[in-house]
């Protein structure tokens, strides 16, 4: 995907494993999976991307296939949408499915769950992730454009007629009805990282590590100037990813002492640098409505052992906050203080890498989610078992 079409101002590196990750536990669990995607290009421009099946799978029985897209203004976002419904409707005339997951409520989402509903009368879960009516501030925006508040409605028309739900927050949870079953699914922790942890046990490094797309929110650029301020030559700042703001970023790093850019990594590597730091961090810009996000990289932190550093983000599980030291915003002076406090009090010595692995480890995910669907399936009065994923 990476190698066909210019999708870095909207590459979600942590929703491209979180997928990957449900992807493959179902598979375990004997439900067929394909996963279908708009494979958005946001960046306006007169080329046309034509649709095509992932060649590189990241799993062998796990297809994946890429709706066409067309980035031209006013035109974009209406072919997005009725490219991916032609591609999941095709698929269904190929090989039917008897069960739609969503993932969050993007136009194509909403246009395939709303076409599966109505013309295949398939059950649909959808796997909310985001906040589908404030900003990432966590605000209501005050002007909303015509198209934002059709979206918006369009959702709330689809929350009717979900058949279940996976949320990263009681939050979002209590958005849909609550009459339909739903679990809370805040993060997987894959049996790579559980094995990776293992094998590291013990020997951490002085590093802190942060994981993710480089864009505003993410707070990258208020890490590396509060690194300036940290003042320990022992340590060192270790930055994965890459984004729109990854250039501007290395220039900022420019002469300070410590910090090295991996860029996109494998997940094999990303893996090893979960488990060798000592500190995670999440320097995300901070909501003012509690729980409307939830970084998964959270739980992937906490379960590789590390000591998270965090902005808060909706109230989490005791046995997980033992683990976490929160800031209360992200500014460059909040972040290196709450560094240089962790590591002059040892606060990395708190983890919570059993109680994260136990509560969202591939045994536990596997189990919860094979028993929504047979729920959402029952209730639908199905039998088959097969399953698409939308992302």
């Amino acid at each position: 995907m990476l190698k066909r079409r210019p999708i870095v101002h909207n590459l979600s590196m942590s929703n491209r494993i979180k997928i990957e990750l449900i992807a493959a536990l179902l598979c375990d669990r004997a439900h067929e999976v394909e996963v279908i995607s708009q494979g958005e290009v946001i960046e306006n421009s007169f080329t046309f991307y034509p649709s095509f099946s992932e060649p590189e799978r990241f799993h062998p029985h796990i297809p994946i296939y890429y709706a066409s897209a067309l980035p031209v203004r006013r035109l974009n976002g209406f072919w997005s949408s009725a490219w991916t419904v032609h591609v999941f409707r095709e698929r269904h005339r190929a090989k039917p499915f008897d069960l739609v997951i969503i993932f969050n409520l993007k136009g194509p989402q909403i246009a395939c769950a709303n076409y599966a509903i109505g013309h295949f009368g398939l059950p649909v879960i959808l796997e909310y992730e985001d906040d589908k009516f404030v900003n990432v501030q966590g605000e209501v925006e005050a002007a909303e454009s015509f198209a934002a508040r059709r979206s918006a409605r369009a959702a709330r028309r689809l929350f009717r007629s979900v058949s279940g739900c996976i949320g990263v927050s009681p939050h979002l949870l209590s958005q849909v009805p609550s009459g339909i079953p739903a679990i809370l699914l805040r993060g997987v922790v894959g049996a790579d990282l559980v094995e990776g942890s293992g094998e590291s046990c013990g020997e951490k490094e002085n590093i802190v590590l942060f994981c993710g797309t480089h864009i505003a929110s993410n707070g990258v650029a208020q890490l590396i100037e509060g690194w300036r301020d940290v003042g320990r030559t022992d340590w060192e700042l270790h930055i994965t990813g890459y984004g729109q703001l990854t250039n501007s970023l290395r220039q900022m790093a420019e002469g300070v002492e410590g910090i090295t850019f991996h860029g996109l990594v494998s997940r094999t590597e990303l893996v090893r640098l979960m488990s060798s730091a000592r500190i995670c961090i999440n320097p995300h810009q901070v909501s003012q409505t509690a729980g409307n996000v939830f970084a998964f990289k959270i739980i992937e932190y906490l379960a590789a052992g590390a000591h998270v550093i965090t902005t808060p983000m909706g109230a989490l599980e005791p046995e997980l906050e033992a683990g976490i030291t929160y800031m209360p915003d992200n500014s460059p002076g909040t972040i290196a203080a709450t560094i240089r406090r962790v590591i002059e009090q040892r606060g990395f010595d708190r983890r919570a890498m059993e109680a994260a692995q136990k509560m969202y480890g591939p045994v536990t995910v596997s189990k919860s989610l094979d028993e929504l669907l047979n729920q959402v399936r029952t209730t639908a009065i199905r039998t088959s078992a097969a399953a698409t994923v939308l992302c």
